[in-house]
């Protein structure tokens, strides 16, 4: 593929980039459609994708963003069942050739970043105020309909577009190719590259004590794990005896150095950090070496559930200083309990996630 510059202000979410549909070359009389290379990258992201949904499951349709991972999936594989009747039919006999699917779904994915970032957040922030009393079933609703609307209003603007046009490259005087443009949104290339220099940022300042504070998130579980094991031979024999002697007390457990936690806000991010550098050096990656990723590759349920942790992480962080502890928010990949608990050794269980991130920070003393 490749890039072309765009400077009007209705590309400014977007750069233009051209992908290669088909091929001749006069000299050997040889002909090459490349159909088939794009149907195999769609069903490779559509395998990956169908993978990230089910390792993020149990999915609660009551969230929006959890309703926007599963209309991606959807999505692809619409667009990939296409693009493969496309291939196998021909370009005489398909109708939807394979520049229209590519112009359309390029530029219909790049229109979703925005508005699902901003729906999902304000989703999250009003789901303990307005939101509290409204059923699930409501709830699932509501969000069905907003992603409908959002993908309408997407695929609304990509028809009326004038990408789906082939255009003529005569390379050498004796290769002609044609080529269809294609987009790449600049919404995910500076979310993701602004993301990643922030979590880089995050860790100068802890650098020294990061390691510490990993080894110490090791025993803490490894406590935890210990504990939850205890208490599921209490429930197995508590039947029979109904005072055992053996019982989880806090004393059994070292103490940690309240001193040496980090506080709530770097928790947070070291959680999230921990699970999602991965992705963000692979995306970077890319994007430092000029790879361009078209935004129907770009915009992947990776991307989503990644700003889906970043949302959740932020509404916590926020709603925990303003209104004290706020345990409801949707399930997420993040080990937020993990990472920023500061009591596993109690004998009681603690239920709400915010009381474990707050203690867990409330030791510090504030400079």
């Amino acid at each position: 593929m490749f890039p072309e510059s765009s400077s009007s202000l209705e590309d400014s979410l977007t750069a233009k980039m051209f992908a290669i549909i088909e091929q001749w070359d006069e000299a050997s009389n040889q002909y090459t459609d490349v159909t088939n290379k794009y149907f195999m990258l769609l069903l490779i992201k559509f395998g990956l994708e169908t993978a990230v949904f089910y390792s993020c499951s149990p999915k609660k349709y009551m969230y929006f963003l959890s309703v926007c991972s599963l209309s991606v999936l959807l999505a692809d594989f619409l667009l990939t069942l296409l693009m493969g009747a496309a291939w196998f039919l021909g370009p005489e006999k398909s109708l939807p050739s394979t520049c229209f699917l590519l112009a359309t779904a390029s530029t219909t994915y790049g229109a979703l970043p925005l508005p699902m970032l901003i729906l999902g957040f304000i989703d999250y922030c009003l789901d303990d105020t307005f939101m509290s009393n409204v059923s699930v079933l409501w709830k699932t609703f509501r969000n069905v309909i907003l992603t409908m609307v959002v993908w309408a209003v997407a695929i609304h603007n990509s028809l009326h577009s004038d990408y789906a046009r082939l255009v003529e490259l005569d390379s050498s005087g004796e290769i002609k190719v044609l080529l269809c443009k294609v987009t790449e949104s600049t919404v995910i290339t500076t979310f993701t590259f602004g993301l990643f220099m922030a979590c880089l940022l995050t860790l100068v300042p802890f650098w020294s004590r990061i390691p510490q504070w990993l080894r110490e998130v090791d025993r803490m579980l490894e406590a935890r794990e210990q504990q939850q094991n205890v208490r599921s031979d209490l429930l197995l024999t508590s039947t029979w005896n109904p005072n055992p002697e053996t019982k989880t007390r806090p004393e059994e457990y070292p103490e940690e150095n309240s001193l040496t936690r980090p506080p709530l806000w770097f928790s947070i991010t070291l959680g999230f950090i921990l699970f999602w550098m991965p992705y963000l050096v692979m995306s970077v990656s890319c994007l430092i070496c000029g790879l361009g990723v078209p935004t129907h590759l770009g915009v992947n349920l990776l991307w989503l559930e990644c700003s889906n942790s970043l949302l959740v992480g932020l509404v916590f962080w926020a709603k925990s200083y303003t209104k004290g502890p706020y345990s409801s928010l949707p399930e997420d990949v993040c080990l937020w309990q993990v990472y920023c608990s500061q009591n596993l050794y109690s004998g009681e269980p603690k239920d709400s996630l915010s009381d474990l991130l707050l203690n867990f920070s409330s030791a510090i003393p504030k400079t």
